[in-house]
């Protein structure tokens, strides 16, 4: 699907941006992959990395508020996975106008140039804070998710499709509790601080990450949020499976964070479709059509909800040790 086809990627220097990098060199062979962030010397560290893969690569600097330098970025680009957000809660709690500029402001920028560029798809990273938000970062990614699921209204019958991918905190990404816990483990810290011994997590790969995003770039009709079925962990078996034996001491949870990480919720069963792997909550606008469901999935049960803390699946101690081992990403 990606052979011969140019991608733009905001916020490319990212985590997320180094695998999709590494899994689209892997499996196909793409025209162009174009590399848009702020950061020069990210950009320069990834142009190092990927130095013999110069051919392809493009790198941009460029800020999604700019809608010009988007638009200018987006010339004959075939797909664009819009990565780019303000993502620390604690940041965006305090610098809140810029966390709009940036998430909600800087989405519509990324609607209006793929329109104006006619891109054939977009995706969206989303995140579980968007769900039910207690805190303004993922009350900005509520409104960005909304804003690309209506955005197909304006693409009209062969314009272009923007749906909308749903994980939580990738295993090891920056911000994340892993590389938390390893700094104070390569400290020589033997007591872990828990916010709350019930609070649970999800756990998804950057590759799994990955993957949902091609697979909604594959699928997608307009206006679908595709999540992943994933295993669900405690934080303390993870602390346990990180420092064996180690004492955990419960500090108490910080401003923002929920106990549990939410990807559906009840309101939402109404229009969400289960398949093999995932889940597709479909919109609920006037102008969506039932045609347009992929095949294949069945209609959850009423009041469904898809949380980390009522999961089927779990994630052992022993689980977590060998998940590390293979999941972890080096960036």
């Amino acid at each position: 699907m990606l052979n011969n086809k140019t991608i733009l990627v905001t916020g490319g220097t990212g985590s997320f941006g180094h695998h999709f990098v590494d899994y689209v060199l892997r499996n196909y062979k793409p025209k162009k992959i174009i590399i848009y962030s702020r950061d020069e010397y990210k950009q320069f560290v990834m142009q190092t990395r990927y130095r013999e893969h110069m051919d392809v690569l493009r790198f941009f600097i460029g800020d999604v508020r700019d809608e010009g330098r988007l638009k200018m970025a987006m010339k004959g680009c075939d797909y664009v996975i819009h990565a780019a957000a303000l993502k620390q809660v604690p940041a965006c709690e305090y610098n809140p106008i810029e966390a709009i500029k940036t998430n909600v402001n800087g989405a519509t920028n990324v609607i209006n140039a793929s329109l104006e560029a006619g891109v054939k798809k977009v995706v969206a990273l989303s995140t579980d804070k968007a769900v039910n938000p207690i805190n303004l970062y993922g009350g900005t990614k509520l409104v960005s998710d909304k804003l690309f699921c209506a955005a197909n209204a304006y693409g009209g019958e062969d314009g272009t499709r923007f749906s909308v991918v749903r994980y939580g905190n990738v295993a090891g990404s920056r911000g994340s509790v892993i590389p938390f816990f390893q700094n104070l483990i390569d400290k020589g810290e033997k007591v872990l601080p828990i916010t709350d011994f019930r609070m649970t997590r999800f756990w998804i790969s950057l590759e799994q990450g990955v993957e949902l995003v091609i697979k909604a770039l594959e699928e997608s009709k307009g206006g679908e949020t595709f999540i992943s079925k994933i295993p669900s962990f405690k934080i303390t078996d993870l602390a346990e499976a990180m420092l064996p034996g180690c004492e955990k001491k419960e500090v108490g949870i910080r401003e923002g964070e929920k106990l549990h990480e939410i990807m559906v919720t009840r309101e939402d069963s109404l229009h969400t479709y289960e398949y093999e792997k995932h889940y597709i909550v479909y919109p609920h606008y006037n102008w969506w059509r039932d045609r347009d469901m992929i095949p294949g999935g069945k209609l959850v049960t009423p009041e469904f909800e898809y949380s980390s803390g009522t999961n089927t699946e779990w994630l052992s101690v022993e689980q977590l040790r060998e998940r590390m081992k293979t999941d972890l990403d080096e960036h």
